[in-house]
């Protein structure tokens, strides 16, 4: 079931992002007088199209991994007298350039609304309140100390954990100092703290921003009651039901949650004799861990449950919601720190401060899609607004067959009155399916890898 949601949610997601950037291109192509003769979702044999009264034909192809429009162009093909001066060649650079940028803009405006949307429906998060601070760790240097809520770093206002985690990865490859702000819990008053780093998260794969720091987050209790029991898990077959509380493992007590993950973590591929009670009757179960590989070689445990949610105390919960106007510099505001974010992982993935493996393609996508969608409207939207950066921000660099390279190539020519010759476009075509390829297929490598 997880695969068959994972999927319908990757679809979801990539055809609006699809849609909302090609309908960017097809819009402004319009509005400058030129005839668009295909607008496609997705590469291959159309599963369904139809013509308009323009005579566009809008149709839905098979692989759902891009899209595109097709304008009438002299340069693929005849065009007859009378339709000269809607084809895109004829138009003047200006418009030209209008019309590629109107692509990854339209992604930006997608991002934008779904913030606004977000920051006006309101979200309810989780105070960053530290809980345990390791030993001799940067946190420790830097004077943190357990029950202190971390208000801003670097001088940015971090409500959620989420927030602190972003400007925290904002900071790779930083040497000296972190700035990081808290607030204290009965006294509201409020610290500064310098934090010393050395090479702050470089090449990590992927980044550990708080474990790195050495702060764990504050959590309430966490009983050891199953939730979620995936399908076809360990902890399915062995016959665990959501509800049951672990009430010892080999005959060792389990007082919460975490223990209970440590000894399962602990234990990959050994079978472990479980007591555990249901609707108040004690029962024994035997379960043997999966066996799961980290990112470092080392074996863990792995049985396929969740915990039974908990209430967090009120004062631990933080609300952000703003009016419809003050969401439109929010969501700005959000946007445009998403986009510099994303545009500056690339830079830093490029002088090797970010290790290349943390490049993720469709199978990785499909997953994050998935997991989002299970946890609700908020985290989805989210997700969806990030994507919609990143490929704004990845079809405006300036590489041959994607827009920016397009980009590139009108700009010159607006400065020096003339076209870039066909010969060094096409070129720089070639060059550009090369590296998007082999973007690509690193990507999937990666991908494939994590499974």
């Amino acid at each position: 079931m997880g695969v068959i949601e994972n999927l319908l949610a990757v679809i979801v997601v990539l055809g609006l992002l699809i849609t909302f950037h090609e309908y960017g291109h097809f819009w402004v192509a319009r509005r400058c007088g030129v005839k668009v003769l295909r607008f496609s979702v997705g590469f291959g044999k159309p599963l369904w199209s139809r013509v308009d009264r323009h005579g566009t034909e809008f149709a839905v192809a098979a692989i759902p991994l891009g899209g595109y429009v097709k304008m009438l162009d002299e340069r693929e093909g005849p065009v007859a007298p009378e339709e000269q001066a809607q084809a895109f060649n004829r138009k003047s650079v200006w418009a030209r350039i209008a019309i590629v940028s109107a692509g990854p803009l339209a992604n930006f405006l997608l991002a934008f609304v779904a913030y606004w949307a977000l920051f006006v429906y309101g979200t309810t998060t989780v105070a960053p309140v530290i809980g345990d601070i390791a030993a001799d760790s940067p946190a420790a240097k830097g004077g943190l100390q357990s029950g202190q809520e971390i208000v801003a770093v670097e001088g940015e206002h971090t409500p959620s954990w989420g927030d602190v985690n972003l400007k925290l990865v904002a900071a790779i490859g930083a040497n000296g100092e972190l700035e990081v702000t808290t607030r204290d819990s009965e006294t509201a008053s409020q610290e500064r703290h310098r934090v010393p780093v050395n090479d702050w998260l470089v090449r990590q794969d992927p980044p550990r921003p708080l474990a790195t720091l050495g702060v764990t987050p504050w959590r309430p209790e966490l009983p050891a009651v199953l939730g979620e029991v995936l399908d076809d898990g360990r902890a399915q077959q062995a016959g665990l039901q959501s509800g049951d509380r672990i009430v010892s493992v080999d005959g060792v007590a389990v007082e919460d949650w975490m223990a209970f993950v440590e000894r399962v973590r602990d234990n990959p591929g050994k079978t472990l004799a479980l007591r555990v009670e249901r609707d108040g009757e004690r029962r024994d179960v035997e379960l043997t861990p999966a066996t799961r590989e980290q990112e470092d070689g080392a074996a863990m445990g792995y049985i396929g449950v969740g915990v039974q949610t908990t209430e967090w105390p009120e004062r631990y919960r933080r609300e952000i919601r703003y009016g419809p106007l003050d969401a439109i510099g929010e969501a700005v505001s959000k946007t445009g720190e998403m986009s510099l974010l994303t545009l500056d992982s690339i830079r830093k993935m490029l002088v090797g401060l970010i290790s290349p493996s943390n490049l993720s393609g469709p199978v990785t996508i499909a997953r994050i899609a998935g997991d989002s969608a299970r946890n609700g409207v908020e985290s989805f939207i989210s997700f969806l607004a990030y994507l919609s950066i990143s490929l704004g921000v990845l079809n405006l660099l300036p590489i041959p067959v994607l827009d920016g390279g397009h980009l590139v190539y009108y700009l010159i020519e607006a400065v020096r009155g003339r076209p870039v010759p066909e010969a060094v476009q096409a070129f720089g075509l070639r060059i550009g399916v090369a590296l998007v390829g082999s973007l690509m297929l690193m990507a999937l490598y990666f991908d494939l890898m994590r499974l």
